[in-house]
């Protein structure tokens, strides 16, 4: 690229203000970066670090009790800092594209989806005779199948990552000069996420394209961005070519998201008990081992593979329960849903297709696969908000698809589960102390003074300040949200938690956190999980035993370690190569 080239997006010394009830407060202060035409650049940081708002006051989009308070944005030459509302509506969709985090607020839930994506064509000029093949057109490029079908449907006909996929079109739609992307495929599975990067990568080459990511995976930053951006506490701390900082980055802070970012190369994370017998059995071998909670592989010393051999930690199991024993188990379940086709007609899609697996109490089980493969399916059967067609599913020796009245109440206690989208899953009009507190007083546990106390404790265990018990979680980050989820999961002590991509919205950061928290909670309190993920990363650290499922089925089931070292079939193999960055932080 010539030096004559000028930056299509300049941000100098930005500061960004919020005005609350306790006074202005800085979001963002003396943030620099530079995005070239035709260029990638992704932005990393825990949530709340300002890199969504940073973005949002590129495009115009920031609260009305916040603005920019100093600094400059500069898009294609032009200072737009305070352009003003008419020439920013000009330059959004045909100049600068944005596709937001959250698809479900983001979707209006009485409109299909194709009328959705000719609104934007039409708010932009676009929307020409030929605007049906067009929407089909868009869909078709976002990976959705059968674009002409899907864009008939509504928003909560389509699968989390489905939808996601329908605001990918729509930023796409008008094929912006620079497009904004605020965790484009955090709800895609990896080979979706692949299809979907590679398009934004055809874009960049081939119209010049440019892409702002804003993203928590490091790995897709690795393997998909030139620069990269490392924002903390509302602050730019290090900038400059993605591979050579997350190779050999120099800010602390860039060190430890680093350090936290999961890997292929990971092992199985250990509690803080099965750290201690493994040193104190390296010790009692005559080699000294301080266990490390991830290591990578080829570089594990003979000591470890020893004493861990010799120490064989166990987890700590619910009184009067076996080692080994079974506390799910799922045989030949079957779901088939009926869907309207033409003229009224419908027909029967198998969205789980005779699936049977078990799951020993105090270990963890994931479940991955495609967006549509039926994992989410098979968790709401599991926890009794959905019927199953056929089959059965046993928790503890009973089949809880006969159960009604108390003994479902009694059974919703000991099984909880952490939905995908928190901010579908959290009552909008409830703040965050009701929230957590709602389990607790609908199963009669305890007085108002013992529930805040419990709150309190929930609150520190997923790393929110107390003081978030006043907010409402539109006040919250994505990752917030999320976190808020799994606090009111643990607030009844369950024996099973079923985790629907528990951790796909947060950022390395806290999700090394949040997977530390729920293994020490297992190895505390023998917890079973079923963990529903599309990434196998995350699967390699947090999971005992791997089901992968295709298109409702089973297709292939063993250890975590068997499943990575050696996948037998083709489907699994794919679902590993399509890893952002695999390879590249390893």
């Amino acid at each position: 690229m010539g030096s004559d080239v000028q930056p299509l997006l300049e941000i100098r010394d930005l500061a960004i203000t919020f005005q609350t009830a306790n006074g202005p407060v800085e979001a963002v202060r003396n943030a620099h970066l530079t995005v070239m035409p035709g260029e990638t650049v992704a932005i990393v940081g825990e949530s709340g670090s300002g890199k969504s708002t940073t973005a949002l006051a590129a495009i115009g989009l920031l609260p009305s009790n916040g603005g920019v308070s100093g600094g400059q944005i500069i898009f294609d030459g032009e200072d737009i800092t305070n352009a003003s509302e008419k020439r920013i509506v000009e330059l959004r969709g045909n100049s600068i594209g944005m596709v937001p985090q959250d698809p479900m607020s983001n979707l209006n839930p009485v409109w299909k989806i194709g009328f959705q994506v000719k609104e934007t064509l039409k708010a932009n000029g676009l929307a020409g005779a030929n605007s049906k093949e067009r929407v089909a057109e868009v869909l078709t490029e976002a990976g959705l199948p059968d674009a002409a079908t899907r864009a008939k449907q509504y928003p909560h006909e389509f699968s989390g990552g489905m939808r996601q996929r329908a605001l990918i079109a729509i930023g796409l739609a008008c094929r912006p000069r620079l497009l904004i992307a605020d965790e484009p495929t955090s709800a895609l599975d990896v080979t979706v996420q692949r299809q979907i990067l590679d398009h934004l990568d055809s874009m960049t080459t081939e119209l010049g394209t440019a892409v702002l990511l804003i993203t928590h995976d490091l790995g897709l930053a690795a393997e998909r961005a030139e620069k990269l951006v490392v924002m903390y506490k509302g602050q730019v701390v290090e900038s400059g070519p993605a591979l050579e900082i997350l190779r050999n980055p120099q800010h602390p802070y860039t060190q430890r998201l680093v350090n936290s970012a999961p890997s292929l190369a990971s092992r199985r994370l250990q509690s803080q008990k099965a750290k201690d017998a493994l040193a104190a059995a390296a010790a009692e071998l005559g080699s000294p081992v301080e266990p490390a909670p991830v290591v990578e592989a080829g570089h594990t010393p003979s000591t470890v593979h020893a004493a861990a051999k010799h120490a064989e930690p166990q987890a700590s199991l619910a009184k009067g329960a076996q080692a080994g024993e079974t506390i799910l188990e799922i045989k030949n379940l079957t779901k088939v849903f009926k869907l309207r086709g033409a003229l009224g007609k419908s027909t029967d899609f198998k969205a789980v297709d005779d699936v049977s697996f078990s799951v020993p109490r105090g270990t963890t089980m994931a479940i991955v696969g495609e967006s549509g493969s039926g994992k989410s399916t098979v968790a709401q059967m599991a926890l009794s908000l959905l019927a199953p067609t056929e089959g059965s599913i046993k928790f503890d020796g009973t089949d809880v698809t006969t159960l009604k009245g108390k003994p479902l109440f009694d059974f919703r206690r000991r099984v909880q589960p952490i939905f995908q989208d928190p901010y579908g899953s959290l009552d909008p009009m409830f703040n965050i102390y009701r929230t957590i507190e709602e389990p607790l007083k609908i199963h009669k546990i305890g007085d108002t003074k013992s529930r805040e106390k419990k709150v309190r404790e929930l609150l520190d265990q997923v790393s929110m300040p107390a003081s978030t018990m006043h907010r409402y979680p539109n006040e919250l980050s994505g990752g917030q949200r999320q976190r808020i989820a799994i606090a009111r999961a643990l607030a009844l002590n369950p024996d099973v938690i079923i985790c629907d991509e528990a951790v796909s919205a947060l950022d390395v950061l806290v999700q090394a956190q949040v997977l530390n928290l729920l293994n020490q909670l297992q190895e505390d309190l023998g917890l079973t999980y079923l963990f529903i993920t599309h990434d196998l990363a995350v699967v390699r650290q947090i999971a005992d035993h791997v089901t992968v499922m295709q298109k409702g089925r089973v297709v292939e089931a063993a250890s975590t370690d068997e499943v990575f070292s050696n996948p037998k079939q083709v489907y699994t193999q794919d679902l590993l190569n399509a890893i952002p960055g695999a390879t590249l932080l390893v």
